[in-house]
């Protein structure tokens, strides 16, 4: 039986393809979905009136002798030039670093209670724990520092009374009162450290781990410790990364606290950036001034978290490339 050869059927075919596809549709105009920017517009005019504007109004008047209530002269960088001689502005970065640093350093015990939380074989009992750690969250802050200004009372505050009661008088101690003890003290409000951001960060990554990694450590004989730095913390770099760019936002906003328990003293050793510039305003009258120290604020703010995100980008490429 002789085989055709398929020189005229390869041509009718793709005729015959060619003939059953459908004809395209001409494309349809997306249409706008006006309700949606009408549903948006009302909160785009509160945010730039309410955010934008006063932020915009601080930078643009740093360059004035602003007096909100009279004539206002411009000075150029007059308030900078200030800003760079005045030594309190200076030293209050001390405190700064301080703050940076025990924050820092803060995570160990979210860290450690998020892996044993973690370890915990019954879901039952993970929920319990879990929620009993996050409802201090719900309490304001300005409650629990006026709380813990309780504690720190030097004639009857729960501290101090404690260590008389247990025969420990000689540790009790000013507490806020003591420029060498103040900061310290500050920095202790809120302890242990588990009710916040980083306890659920590090939960949460903990539990979108596989078990399967777990089971495979368990089996290869990996300890606790030793998977904590080859596997957990490794797999929180984003993680870490956000939380070191917040941190850092956090510490140059930080006197919220200081201002409630200390007021930037005793002797200026709780001083920060931002009760130097409410002081500089409120009780100095130096408006222009004060805007020029909280520009400074935003501009190193800006500066250190795009500097901790373009060195996490570079790691991260670099590591993908093997390089």
């Amino acid at each position: 039986m002789a085989i055709q050869t398929p020189d005229r059927v390869v041509p009718d075919t793709v005729a015959i393809l060619a003939d059953t596809n459908p004809p395209r549709r001409p494309r349809r105009r997306r249409s706008i979905s006006w309700g949606a920017y009408l549903g948006l517009a009302p909160l785009a005019i509160m945010l730039g009136v309410f955010c934008y504007y006063p932020a915009a109004s601080g930078i643009f008047h740093s360059f004035w002798n602003w007096n909100p209530g009279g004539e206002s002269t411009f000075t150029g960088f007059d308030n900078y030039a200030t800003m760079m001689s005045d030594q309190l502005w200076w030293e209050s970065f001390k405190n700064l670093g301080i703050i940076f640093i025990f924050g820092v350093v803060s995570w160990v015990i979210p860290l450690a209670a998020a892996e044993l939380l973690i370890s915990l074989r019954s879901e039952r009992a993970q929920f319990v724990y879990r929620t009993l750690l996050i409802v201090p969250m719900a309490f304001p802050g300005v409650v629990t520092a006026l709380i813990w200004s309780f504690l720190y009372q030097p004639n009857d505050g729960v501290i101090n009374t404690f260590l008389k009661s247990v025969g420990l008088d000689a540790l009790a101690q000013n507490w806020l009162g003591d420029p060498h003890l103040a900061l310290i003290s500050l920095l202790f409000i809120g302890f242990p450290f588990i009710a916040g951001l980083p306890f659920l960060m590090f939960y949460s990554t903990l539990q979108n781990i596989p078990k399967e990694i777990f089971e495979a450590c368990s089996l290869d004989g990996v300890n606790r410790i030793q998977r904590l730095f080859l596997i957990d913390l490794p797999l929180m770099g984003r993680q870490l990364q956000l939380l070191l760019v917040l941190v850092i936002i956090e510490t140059l906003q930080y006197g919220f606290v200081a201002y409630i328990l200390t007021s930037g003293g005793p002797d200026n050793a709780t001083t920060v950036p931002v009760l130097h510039m409410l002081s500089e305003a409120f009780n100095g009258g130096n408006w222009g001034y004060a805007a020029a120290l909280s520009t400074t604020l935003f501009v190193l703010t800006v500066v250190f978290s795009t500097i901790v995100a373009v060195a996490k980008r570079r790691d991260s490429t670099t590591n993908v490339k093997g390089m």
